[in-house]
């Protein structure tokens, strides 16, 4: 059967950074490599918080494989890093600067459009040198199997295509790990939903405002009690001509609060302390939003099955452990290494071992303890208990936790600057909005706002982005408000009494009883996936080249 399809040595669904340095390590070996993009254009798919790092002590980085990438990719280097700890309008900024530099060649903020693109470019002229190249608006909806084994992929667009190995970064809602049985979408506590809005400013009003030169910048994180008790935080990275503004949230807290993301966004945009910053000056270039697993819980151990590979968001490395927040660059790594063990096993003679390989590598060059450390692992099953939490909760909140506090005030900034210490950081409201609340209101500073921003409405945000609408790609299985209502909420393009958005709540009368239903709509669909997890759905991509397309990213 396999016979009768084009068949590549390499194929690499997605031009992502796991993606991207995949093809451009393949092609280095003189792998013949097909790389595949489901967008219009490598980045129109992609969004991110927005800063990449190159660490230390990381078996490949992104100048590494492309040597040009911070001068032509890139926003700004970022220098400075800080955490605000907020209690209504007083707040206690930490420096970070210890744990931002701990093991950190090089940190720059980065924008996906611009920097996936210009990687797809250099990825293209290298793939196209070993006999393959990359193909965009292609969507990867399967793997082909022959006898049970994995031997290709499958697409909308195209005929199946066979290879020798199959690497898959096509990101958090990857359908390549799906369809191995690699990843699901069973446990809302395994994820994070982050939004973000890409805001205008001119590089010289950056520079004064954030007291930084025109190639420095700087990275601010914020917690505490402006979330209405939702697990998580927000943040805001400056890049040459704009600031990258969002909000990052646990999903299980996300979806129990009933909270809204647009207006969890809201609330960190409105608060005083971003008045320094904004001064009431408020354009916002675009809205965007995605999943982010959450790699203590679902970075794949043995992130391969048969032929196929898998790096990134697309087998859960996305490291997210307090203040430290890292993804893309563990997909360099990973998209590296398992080019790296394709390679060796094709040296070899039998490119099966690759998985293998790939797997052994990502433990000895550390990767896999970062993504999953040993002591969050040995410690979560205590300290994330609800025992331990109330008792946590009720001590930090009493006299003494609060004099503790006050008392050892440089104790807790160097705790924040402990990569040790926040590799086993538990997930608890205690560590996103306990402490910093009492931070901020034991040892914060009062600031005012001088200024008023006014945030577009959730429908202006929609009518902002470009579509191109195909069909219909997520199926409302079953419409009781008990089973899919979470979605009106969670979704980033949904809220309670709008009728714009992707889910809506409506009342049915039938024969004098009412009863709460949900509609959908996925015209206005950003393709973050929230929905696959918290309501009774069928999700899937839009073809090539559909749905939304990103500008900024």
């Amino acid at each position: 059967m396999t016979d009768e399809y084009e068949h590549y040595e390499a194929i690499v669904v997605g031009a992502g950074p796991g993606g991207a340095a995949a093809a451009a390590a393949l092609a280095r070996q003189d792998v013949e490599t097909l790389v595949l993009e489901r967008g219009v254009e490598a980045g129109s798919k992609n969004v991110s918080g927005g800063l990449i790092y190159a660490e230390e002590s990381a078996p490949y980085t992104m100048d590494g494989l492309f040597p040009d990438f911070r001068e032509a990719a890139s926003e700004r280097p970022v220098d400075e890093n800080y955490i605000h700890n907020i209690a209504g309008n007083k707040v206690k900024t930490f420096d970070l600067g210890d744990v931002h530099e701990h093991d950190t060649a090089w940190c720059d903020a980065v924008l996906r459009r611009k920097m996936d693109s210009w990687l797809a470019e250099r990825v293209h002229e290298l793939t196209r040198e070993t006999g393959g190249g990359l193909l965009t608006d292609v969507r990867a909806n399967g793997l082909l199997r022959e006898n049970g084994r994995i031997v290709g992929v499958t697409f909308d667009e195209l005929d199946p295509i066979t290879a020798d190995v199959i690497i898959a970064a096509d990101g958090v809602n990857s359908e390549l790990a799906r369809d191995a049985g690699l990843m699901d979408w069973d446990e809302p506590d395994e994820w994070f939903q982050g939004v973000k809005a890409v805001v205008d400013m001119e590089p010289e009003v950056i520079n004064e405002r954030f007291d930084i030169d025109e190639d420095e910048g700087a990275a601010h994180l914020f917690s505490g009690d402006l979330f209405d008790g939702v697990r998580g935080g927000g943040f805001l990275y400056t890049n040459e001509d704009s600031l990258s503004i969002g909000t990052v949230f646990h999903l299980d807290s996300l979806a129990a609060k009933e909270a809204e993301p647009h207006e969890l966004l809201n609330s960190l945009l409105t608060h005083p302390v971003l008045d320094q910053y904004l001064q009431g000056d408020y354009e916002e270039r675009e809205y965007s939003a995605k999943l982010v697993p959450d790699s203590k819980k679902v970075a794949h151990p043995s992130p391969h099955r048969g032929r196929l590979l898998l790096v990134g968001d697309a087998a859960g490395q996305m490291q997210a452990q307090g203040p430290i927040i890292k993804g893309m660059n563990h997909a360099v790594s990973a998209g590296g290494l398992a080019a790296e063990a394709f390679a060796e096993a094709r040296t070899r003679g039998d490119t099966s071992q690759a998985g293998e390989l790939y797997e052994g590598k990502l433990e000895s060059e550390g990767v896999m303890d970062k993504l999953r450390p040993t002591r969050y692992e040995l410690t979560s099953g205590l300290s994330e208990s609800d025992i331990v939490t109330s008792v946590s909760n009720k001590l930090l909140n009493s006299p003494i936790g609060r004099a503790g506090l006050r008392t050892f005030d440089g104790t807790v900034e160097r705790l924040f600057n402990s990569p040790f210490v926040l590799g086993m950081i538990p997930d608890t409201r205690t560590s996103y909005v306990t402490v910093p609340t009492i931070l901020g209101e034991e040892l914060g500073t009062p600031v005012d706002a001088e200024h008023e921003v006014e945030p577009p409405e959730l429908d202006d945000r929609i009518g902002d982005l470009t579509y191109n609408v195909g069909d219909p790609h997520i199926e409302l299985i079953d419409s009781t408000f008990e089973a899919s209502g979470t979605a009106v909420t969670a979704c980033p393009v949904s809220a309670k009494d709008f009728g714009g958005g992707c889910y809506r709540e409506e009342e049915i009368k039938t024969n004098g009883d009412t009863e709460r239903v949900v509609s959908l709509d996925t015209q206005p669909c950003v393709e973050c996936g929230t929905c696959a997890i918290v309501a009774d759905t069928k999700w899937e991509h839009p073809s090539g080249g559909k749905g939304v397309e990103y500008k900024e990213g």
